[in-house]
Parts: structure tokens; sequence; C-alpha cells
């Protein structure tokens, strides 16, 4: 698959990328204008210089980074948030501080990963009763701590 980008306000910084072979994700790097101090419990929209054109049948998928979250408690809102294929402008991230102190993030740091995946097109059917199943309409721990 190959996956189109534009950069916007972000030509010093380097191209999203794989940091291992073996990585599943993409480093995503924060095109902020100036460092962003981000106090515990506060959000910001963050952008990250990027655009792209992802193929038909394609999404990508934004995640937070382990480390930040783990170290900092830097993660995003909406995680995953879902870049549709027929969108074309800046992908910015929703990023909120969950950690205890403030938090600097600067322009040029990895802020989050971001994923492609396929996506199946669902049909939807209207009916009147649902197939049972032994789980049946149990949800949120039903099955209790194991």
């Amino acid at each position: 698959m190959i996956v189109m980008i534009k950069r916007i306000h972000s030509e010093d910084l380097p191209l999203p990328c794989y940091m291992t072979s073996g990585s599943s994700g993409m480093d995503v790097y924060a095109a902020v204008d100036s460092e962003l101090r981000l106090s515990p419990g506060e959000i910001a929209l963050v952008p990250t210089g990027i655009a792209l054109s992802i193929p038909e049948g394609y999404e990508a998928q934004v995640r937070p980074r382990s480390g930040l979250a783990l170290k900092y408690g830097i993660t995003l809102v909406n995680s995953p948030g879902t870049i549709d294929a027929d969108y074309r402008g800046e992908i910015k991230l929703i990023v909120i501080n969950l950690g205890s102190e403030d938090y600097i993030l600067k322009r040029g740091e990895r802020i989050a990963q971001i994923v492609f995946s396929r996506v199946e097109k669902a049909e939807l059917r209207e009916i009147d009763m649902l197939d049972s199943t032994d789980r049946g309409q149990g949800g949120f721990g039903h099955t209790g701590k194991e």
C-alpha cells in the first residue's frame, strides 16, 4: 500500500517513520510553532504538519506512544483516532496530560504513532431478534475478576 503525504509547515521535521523493522506504527512528530506547556488535565490540539492521501479501503489510526503515557501521562483523548481515506486536511492530535506535573511539548518531538489498517464496509440488515450466545447481553465486567 502506498500513502501519499504532503508537508504543511513541517519541512524541518522528519516524515513519519517506523523506528524498528518490527514496528506496527510510524512515529509522528509535533509541529507546534513553539513550546507548548500542558498542565495536568489540560487538553490541546497538536498539529503534525502533515496531510495524507490514504487509499480507499484503508484508514489510519493515531495512537499514543507508550513511553510518553507511562513516564508523563501524555496520551490521546480519542484513542485510537481515525483518519478516513477521504480526509485531506492536516492531521491534528487531541492530546491530554493525565500526569501530575506540567509537560513541555517541543517542536519535532515524537508525540504519537500512526497505524494503517484495512477497513471492511458492513451491510446492516434489520431483524426482530438476534441469535443467542452463551454470553447474551452480559457486558461491562459481567465475568468478574479472573
